[in-house]
């Protein structure tokens, strides 16, 4: 996926109502940029923070930036855009390039399924196969050197997608929790229990349940963002 305007650095001043952030440009302007990002971004957004920011000249947006990536030591760099797991997903789903999920006919995103009125991130599916229900979550948390967590905070709305991807397994159809690590220094993934113990919980119950766990890595560049290799999956 890429992104449809260059990126340009900048440096972060404040993250603040959680979709908005201060920035200061190359030249030294200073500007409010949206921040496509609910979560606490627990570690990525600490003022001073080297940052890369989408220019958009689109009269009908507020805001003039939008902020996608931190820059870290050693050329490393975090994704934060949480839109941007299902638009890359969904390129390599539909070129077959996502291994374990090959070879299905029709890669349906946003399907409403479950008990809970959700909407599957993408429903697959292919004559003479069982439907394929695959969840998808943007990870880029990392306490601990190479190590990827999930969740950064507490989310009920990850527990129900767990729940109902159990509901999906138990009926007999193939269900996917799919991990997309948006961290290029990151080479294994594990849940955060202490952040979210709920969490944890649900995901123990459904992986008992039959829900399958998967995981990526992503390459990241400000000029794009692809699906990367496998990873050992939590």
């Amino acid at each position: 996926m890429r992104f449809q305007t260059p990126l340009v650095p900048a440096t972060l001043l404040r993250r603040y109502k959680r979709f908005l952030a201060d920035i200061r440009l190359g030249d030294g302007t200073e500007a409010v940029a949206h921040c496509a990002n609910p979560g606490s971004m627990l570690g990525l957004a600490e003022p001073g923070s080297r940052i890369w920011v989408e220019p958009n000249d689109d009269p009908k947006k507020k805001l003039k930036y939008g902020w996608r990536l931190v820059e870290h030591d050693g050329g490393h760099f975090t994704g934060v855009d949480t839109s941007v797991p299902n638009r890359a997903l969904r390129e390599a789903l539909m070129a077959g390039q996502v291994p374990g999920l090959e070879g299905y006919a029709q890669v349906l995103p946003e399907q409403k399924y479950g008990s809970e009125s959700s909407r599957i991130d993408f429903l697959l599916r292919h004559p003479g196969r069982v439907d394929c229900y695959v969840e998808v979550k943007s990870m880029t948390l990392s306490r601990q050197p190479g190590l990827g967590e999930f969740p950064d905070s507490k989310t009920l709305r990850g527990q129900k997608h767990l729940r109902e991807l159990a509901e999906v397994a138990r009926a007999g159809q193939r269900a996917v929790m799919l991990y997309l690590v948006q961290r290029t220094d990151v080479h294994t993934t594990a849940i955060a229990a202490d952040i979210d113990p709920a969490y944890a919980a649900a995901y123990a119950e459904a992986r008992a349940a039959g829900v399958e766990a998967l995981a990526f890595a992503c390459r990241i560049s400000p000029q794009d963002i692809t699906l990367g290799a496998a990873l050992p999956a939590p």
